[in-house]
């Protein structure tokens, strides 16, 4: 599953899908289709986009293109908490300060039948990060992991920014795409 991860990660303009052994499924993702999606979201002013979820034998793993606007550091930091997800950010454009803590406050759980659960997130909390546990500036380039169960949010976005999250779903709870 390592392995299947780099690939996508490094593949570098659309989705292309061959057979392989077993029934599982190659899947390269262009860096055009990544731009496009990115431009998609910022011009429709969708924070996050789906661009394919494929099965895989240790669960299912998805590619995403996120967009966010420029924002000022003001207080608490508005987070999310995927409870069985864990995800994968390579920044594509921009730069922020990423804040991370294991707790939040004012939770809010996310609608376990709702387009955001069913297909990108799978079970997830909202809610406001008080205390930073750790809180580091990325730029274009940079790649984050994100494991399951912790809480993150951008304390500020310096510079609008785009990135491509790999969403790793062992429990196979987001749909297909």
């Amino acid at each position: 599953m390592r392995f299947l991860i780099l690939v996508i990660l490094f593949t570098i303009p659309f989705v292309f899908t061959s057979s392989a052994k077993d029934g599982q499924v190659v899947t390269v993702i262009k860096s055009a289709t990544l731009e496009q999606t990115a431009r998609k979201a910022e011009n429709e002013k969708i924070i996050d986009i789906s661009v394919k979820h494929v099965e895989a034998a240790d669960g299912n793993l998805g590619i995403g293109v996120l967009h966010r606007p420029i924002m000022k550091s003001e207080g608490p930091i508005t987070a999310i908490l995927h409870h069985k997800q864990s995800e994968i950010y390579r920044i594509m454009a921009g730069s922020g300060t990423l804040a991370t803590s294991n707790s939040m406050s004012e939770i809010r759980t996310l609608d376990p039948d709702g387009f955001t659960v069913k297909n990108l997130t799978g079970p997830s909390d909202f809610g406001k990060i008080v205390t930073i546990e750790n809180s580091q500036h990325v730029t274009k380039g940079d790649i984050v992991i994100i494991p399951a169960g912790i809480a993150h949010g951008f304390s500020e976005i310096t510079e609008a920014i785009d990135y491509m999250v790999v969403r790793i779903d062992p429990d196979k709870l987001v749909a297909l795409k």
